[in-house]
């Protein structure tokens, strides 16, 4: 009950406390937004509020039932089978200083639906899937945002509102909700199922890989066009995008915003290297880092090297506890870096996971820590990832020709899903690098497990985690990260088949340990430790398959996840 009292405290003081935004008041409720705009003699907050009803208005979001009767402080004329609630405006200051204002629902006040409320979105990593398959099959890739998307769709809850001072002339008139307004509880769910019956009549068919990749043969059957949908936010990788996104204007009637070349998207701005190479580049975002800090503690950070220092151990620091600003400070930082790592700089991978598990209640020396991490991208802010689409030649390599009839295997092959779309394009051979770290955590012993992933010449996905189990030995923390680099290669390949991608018979796995590589890949060694028996069989069995090869390498990139 204490903790209870103290979180619902810690809730009213927030509600309650003057909000900035980039150096600007921004109010709570409507009567403080009039208010300020009295203060500093202008109309800026009720202009945007006048534009955000404007558009919900030419949307036809509400239908006016009349002005409500009050009786002994009940409405008597409300709609029969419809339930009152409330709605609030929210404010922003945007990044150009823009005044930004958004009617939302009172969604809370109404029941839980029976089927689904959320709106999927695709992933981060599916998406630079999505990217690298439109520069391998050179196709053009678009952006574009969908404006006001869940007015787009039907709400199908029975609610209704009486308006407020903010509807000018339609103030303490009952509004019954017509469109899927922002906040209810089934409006993520109703623009989604108006999205799909969309892309659908488009000819397009979510893929099983990720519901929210929308796949179709191009027209010449060359391969295949993508859309990577983000709740409003597509990504779009087709040979005339331009006829896709003019389809969704004049026959949907969809208001699409930023439709054209891709520029910026989920946070990571997109151009060309001089030699037409398509990058990724969260320097954007890095920017966006260094305002943060420098709005948290009055300063820039200071430049350092590396993220972590080889040897600090966050796990071991006993300084103070953070106060309650400290907290946020932190966990604020270590937002912003985990999402940064996600659009491209697992440069700072393992110094940010190390840190991570202190979010609850971090020490002032994990802010230290969290403030180096900052310098490190301020020293170095220009790291991209740049989409490299030429496979690789690996014809030089040592063969793995064994026989494993005569094995607990047998003649075992890679199951394939027979439910794929027909293979379309370029081929692609797909690599993976897996290192560990023994005793990352001195408190508890535990090992780290770090694995990156390249399709062609692109790294495409990163991993970085501190393992399950202790071990106590070099050789079992690397074959247990085998293993984790085992299930996430074949997870790679059956992703690729249901885009409809021709892969490669074999995918690569390199490793540095070459005890760990001789055990997993000779037909005939024997398991030495009964507890590695899981992770011993799942890599054979890869490589029996003849899918995997697992091969040494002793320069790791893989150990920037260490």
């Amino acid at each position: 009950m204490l903790i209870r009292a103290a979180k619902q405290s810690r809730i009213k003081q927030t509600r309650h406390s003057i909000k900035y935004q980039f150096g600007f008041q921004v109010p709570r409720d409507y009567k403080e937004a009039v208010e300020l705009d009295t203060k500093h003699g202008n109309t800026k907050w009720q202009d945007a509020i006048e534009m955000e009803l404007l558009q919900i208005s030419s949307y036809d979001s509400f239908k006016d039932y009349g002005e409500a009767q009050w009786s002994n402080g009940k409405i008597t004329n409300a709609p029969p089978g419809y339930q009152k609630i409330r709605v609030h405006l929210i404010f922003a200051v945007k990044h150009d200083g823009r005044n930004k204002a958004r009617l939302v629902a009172d969604g809370h006040l109404t029941k839980e639906p029976v089927e689904t409320i959320y709106s999927g979105v695709v992933s981060i990593r599916n998406l630079r899937f999505t990217i690298f398959l439109s520069e391998l099959s050179n196709l053009i890739l678009w952006g574009a945002d969908i404006g006001n998307a869940y007015l787009e769709a039907l709400t199908e809850e029975k609610i209704f509102i009486i308006t407020g001072p903010e509807f000018k002339e339609l103030e303490g008139h009952i509004l019954i909700m017509y469109k899927a307004l922002y906040g209810l509880k089934s409006s993520g769910a109703q623009w989604h199922d108006r999205l799909f019956d969309v892309l659908t009549d488009m000819g397009f068919s979510p893929s099983k890989a990720d519901s929210d990749i929308w796949i179709k043969k191009a027209s010449d059957w060359s391969c295949y066009e993508y859309i990577a949908v983000y709740v409003d936010d597509l990504a779009i990788a087709s040979k005339d995008p331009e006829a896709i996104c003019q389809t969704l204007k004049e026959k949907y009637n969809f208001k699409l915003k930023g439709d054209g070349p891709i520029d910026f998207h989920l946070g990571c701005h997109y151009k060309r290297d001089p030699d037409g190479t398509l990058v990724a580049d969260p320097r954007k975002y890095v920017e966006k880092m260094m305002e943060t800090y420098e709005r948290l503690f009055s300063i820039k950070p200071k430049k350092a090297k590396p993220p972590l220092p080889p040897g600090d151990h966050p796990e071991l620091d006993d300084s103070e506890l953070l106060d309650e600003m400290g907290t946020q400070q932190f966990q604020t930082m270590i937002g912003q870096l985990q999402w940064v790592i996600t659009i491209g700089r697992f440069d700072v991978f393992v110094a940010t996971m190390t840190l991570s598990r202190f979010r609850a209640a971090p020490c002032k020396g994990h802010l230290e820590w969290a403030k180096r991490i900052y310098g490190y991208l301020h020293m170095f802010p220009d790291g991209a990832i740049r989409f490299r689409v030429g496979e690789p030649d690996y014809s030089s390599l040592p063969e793995q020709v064994h026989d494993w009839s005569r094995t607990v295997y047998g003649n075992i092959k890679e199951l394939v899903p027979t439910d794929c779309p027909p293979p379309l394009g370029n081929f692609v051979t797909l690599t993976h690098f897996k290192d560990a770290n023994i005793m990352h955590d001195l408190v508890t012993g535990r090992s780290v497990t770090a694995i990156l992933h390249f399709i062609n010449g692109t790294p495409i996905d990163w991993y970085s985690k501190r393992q399950s189990t202790v071990e106590t030995a070099t050789f079992g923390s690397k074959f247990v990260s085998a293993r984790t680099a085992t299930d996430q290669a074949m997870e790679f390949r059956h992703t690729l088949r249901y885009l409809g991608v021709p892969i490669r018979d074999q995918s690569f796995l390199f490793g540095d340990n070459k005890s760990v590589i001789i055990n997993a890949t000779l037909p005939f060694s024997i398991l030495s430790k009964r507890h590695h028996l899981l992770s011993y069989h799942h890599v054979r069995e890869a490589v029996a398959g003849r899918w995997l090869v697992f091969l040494i390498r002793f320069r790791q990139p893989a150990s920037l996840g260490t």
